[in-house]
């Protein structure tokens, strides 16, 4: 999905021993030895899947609807239909929950395996004929009616009728159980007048004339969320259909349907997806589904686009190459593949804004890829909203729609961590890991959550990679480096630069990433090389046989998402801050956990256990220190389980962790 506007939301060190880099320079030739600081997996807890459990499967939503007089004035939004759910349970059940919209859905009656219900608020309670019990297969069949309300789920004016159904719109326009992680077939009939085309999920079944009444009958193959069920429809649309040929099986082909109204031409879009349709198959496993399908809307749709399973909604005259690119790979992640609760929505909107820069790169080059990320990151830096991309609060209550798409975050920010995850893993692994894993059948037409992702990133790239997901996934916020270096003839020509890599922010965690250093010489050999940062106030030393003039830090941004400056001139106070914070052991833990903390100088510190909004949740721990190592054992049993932070503070020295408690 992509927003039309922008929601502006305003919300929420480590320190280790000091590696020594060596690089020589011998004529044209170069060596690079770094000697790493050892660097603590970072600890996080995902707990998606707990949340997607539920006591029985929806496995078909038929729907047979009358929007027959909503084409015409005064376009009213009343309809009639009937639905039969179809549903396998999970645990011995003798009546289900549904979503349903009071305030959108009127419930008339219940039939088959249903002989009452109850319908208040938002939810439809149907009772059963007797208990069922797991794995047997129930249908229930609801009369309803939408009422003449504006709820933006159901939408009619000016001869367009269409849903929108986002994050968690479809119970406005169908009993469902609503949530994404409940993928099922779709059946829908339409009554609509003659002049009306509509569009849905899957394949035209088929279209029945009966005077001057049409019944269009679209029939899903693959299950779909719920937020993916879409109808569009227009008096009047123009329709054009191609075909894509497969890859696999090039005398195989698929339709491509796209709906516009009059006086809009689509033709250079239409080539255009084509194109996009093969790369996107190359890249990602060939297109998954039975038909391709796009159409404009009116001014009253909310979005830039809507990516429904097989049927793209866009604004109007939206046929634009940068939102289509970024719709129809949702096809991919979002739909093929779709976020298991909305704490992970980022797999959904990351994915397909990096996307739209993964196009460019195919049809520009990569100046084209980065020009188009670099404003993303400036977004996002702008904006600075409080709260981390996963937000495990999230899995279980819905945000308001403008924070849980907030744009600066789940689509600039989360599409800015995809590429800095491939220049940690460099191009091929990366590209084998959105491959593998659009291709996964774990995964194909099912569900998959944050720690899925980060599970196949670490198999397919052989590397514990949970360090990175860590910081730029599961905390908020972003680095902010305060560098400095000096550079020093030592004769005999030889030159030694120093170089201090600090992190300064205090609202998160510190970031360990790669970093390259870009170097100028006298001579104008200007080299490129990389450290591992993986400390705070971490101390790199180089020894060169050329003069070094001046560095840059980071040159061709790689870290989009940091703050930087980089001054000549060393503290010498900041060389050896004096202090180590170590990893709490063990951590998860229950009720104790040992903090353990070294001093190479007499100081006073202090310890105090944070919440995740900074908030002190423990009386804080103060102690005058001689130099040494020193343990202090933190006792929480009457603090709640969840996420936590310790901060040592000496002096001007800062330092936070996270810890997380149990039970």
């Amino acid at each position: 999905m992509t927003q039309k506007f922008r929601p502006i939301v305003k919300i929420f060190k480590r320190t280790a021993g000091l590696p020594v880099v060596l690089f020589f320079l011998t004529g044209t030739g170069s060596c690079l030895v770094t000697v790493n600081a050892i660097a603590m997996p970072g600890t996080f807890t995902d707990t998606s899947h707990y949340y997607m459990k539920h006591s029985y499967d929806v496995l078909k939503y038929t729907l047979n609807m009358d929007l027959y007089h909503c084409y015409q004035l005064p376009f009213p939004r009343t309809f009639k239909a009937t639905e039969i759910i179809d549903f396998r349970v999970d645990s011995a059940l003798n009546e289900i929950k549904l979503n349903a919209r009071s305030g959108s859905l009127q419930v008339d009656s219940v039939q088959m395996a249903a002989t009452s219900f109850s319908h208040s608020t938002d939810t439809l309670k149907v009772f059963l004929d007797r208990t069922y019990q797991p794995g047997e297969t129930v249908s229930v069949k609801i009369y309803y009616q939408h009422k003449s309300v504006y709820d933006n789920g159901f939408y009619s004016s000016g001869g367009f009728v269409f849903t929108d159904s986002p994050p968690e719109g479809a119970r406005k326009w169908f009993p469902c159980w609503d949530r994404p992680s409940d993928k099922a077939l779709t059946d829908i009939t339409v009554k609509v007048p003659l002049d009306v085309r509509l569009g849905s999920n899957g394949r035209l079944a088929d279209s029945i004339i009966s005077a001057d009444t049409l019944y269009y009958h679209w029939v899903s193959r693959d299950p779909m969320s719920t937020y993916l069920v879409t109808i569009t429809s227009k008096a009047g649309f123009n329709l054009n259909i191609t075909y894509w040929h497969l890859l696999n099986h090039p005398e195989d082909s698929i339709p491509a349907r796209f709906y516009f109204q009059p006086g809009q031409f689509p033709d250079s879009m239409e080539t255009m997806v084509n194109r996009l349709t093969t790369f996107y198959s190359q890249r990602f496993g060939e297109y998954p589904f039975e038909k391709i399908g796009f159409a404009t809307l009116n001014s009253a749709f909310p979005w830039g686009g809507m990516e429904n399973q097989t049927m793209i909604n866009l604004m109007t005259n939206g046929w634009q190459e940068g939102l289509i690119s970024h719709e129809f790979s949702h096809q991919w992640f979002g739909d093929l593949i779709t976020c298991g609760t909305w704490a992970d929505v980022w797999l959904n909107e990351g994915f397909a804004t990096y996307c739209e820069s993964l196009w460019l790169e195919h049809t520009g080059g990569y100046a084209a890829y980065k020009n188009h990320l670099d404003p993303q990151a400036d977004v996002y830096l702008s904006e600075k909203p409080a709260w981390a991309i996963y937000t495990p609060s999230w899995a279980i209550h819905t945000p308001v729609t403008n924070t849980l798409y907030n744009s600066a975050l789940v689509y600039d920010k989360a599409a800015c961590v995809l590429h800095q995850l491939r220049y940690v893993l460099g191009d091929s692994t990366f590209f084998n890991l959105l491959h593998d894993y659009a291709t996964d059948t774990s995964f194909m037409f099912k569900n998959a959550v944050t720690a899925d992702f980060v599970a196949k990133a670490c198999a397919i790239s052989g590397k514990d990679l949970h360090w990175f997901f860590d910081e730029w996934i599961y905390h908020p916020y972003h680095p902010v480096y305060s560098n400095s270096y000096e550079i020093q003839d030592m004769g005999a020509g030889i030159w030694d630069l120093k170089l201090l890599l600090v992190q300064t922010q205090i609202n998160t965690c510190f970031f360990k990433m790669p970093v390259q250093i870009l170097v100028h010489f006298a001579d104008q050999s200007d080299t490129v090389f990389q450290v591992m940062n993986d400390t705070n106030n971490q101390f790199f030393e180089f020894s060169f046989i050329r003069q070094p003039t001046d560095i840059v830090f980071d040159p061709l941004r790689n870290i989009l998402l940091k703050v930087a400056t980089t001054e000549l001139g060393i503290d010498p106070k900041q060389k050896d801050p004096g202090f180590r914070l170590y990893q709490n052991e063990p951590n998860p833990f229950r009720n104790y956990t040992t903090i353990r903390y070294q001093l190479s100088k007499p100081a006073s510190i202090r310890i105090s256990v944070l919440d995740s909004f900074g908030k002190e949740v423990l009386k804080p721990m103060t102690r005058k220190c001689e130099s040494g190592d020193y343990t202090y054992q933190v006792s929480v049993k009457n603090l709640s389980p969840g996420v936590y932070y310790y901060k040592m503070e000496a002096g001007t020295f800062n330092e936070t962790r996270k810890m997380v408690i149990i039970r």
